[in-house]
């Protein structure tokens, strides 16, 4: 994947285009009375909004973990809507039949992937968390877990 600095544009009448190393430029038209300043302080803006967003998603193991997503991701979703489930400290077997999102509302568990060994994806209060459809795994829930899911 690339890295947030290769990825940032700004699609505007001033905008600019950035290189691997992160360095600003635009060869497109010469700049005018404090057009480098705006360019440079909108692509400032837009990379930090990607590389924030590219630093609360992970993928590991197959799982798909969202750090503390804001509400309106939450409200996008849905999320508030969705049945709730919980269970208290306890270390049990599952398949996932379907592909499964959940948000942690509170607990903590270690998600140990059948066939992954002793790798394991921690999981806790406030993740968005994706699991794929066939998954088998074994959840150590080290702290009571409540949680809003949705099944696909």
């Amino acid at each position: 994947m690339a890295s947030p600095t290769t990825m940032v544009g700004v699609a505007t009448s001033a905008h600019l285009h950035t290189t691997t190393t992160g360095r600003l430029s635009c060869a497109c038209a010469p700049p005018t009375r404090g057009t480098r300043r705006r360019r440079l302080a909108v692509a400032v803006r837009v990379r930090v909004r990607a590389s924030a967003s590219e630093a609360m998603a992970t993928e590991k193991l197959g799982v798909r973990v969202e750090r503390n997503p804001p509400e309106s991701r939450l409200s996008e979703l849905g999320v508030r809507e969705w049945p709730k489930w919980g269970c208290e400290k306890s270390k049990f077997p599952w398949t996932y039949s379907a592909k499964e999102t959940c948000y942690l509302l509170q607990g903590k568990v270690k998600v140990y992937p059948d066939g992954a060994g002793e790798d394991f994806v921690e999981i806790a209060a406030g993740d968005l968390v994706v699991f794929p459809k066939g998954m088998s795994c074994t959840w150590d829930v080290a702290e009571a877990v409540d949680k809003h899911y949705k099944f696909e």
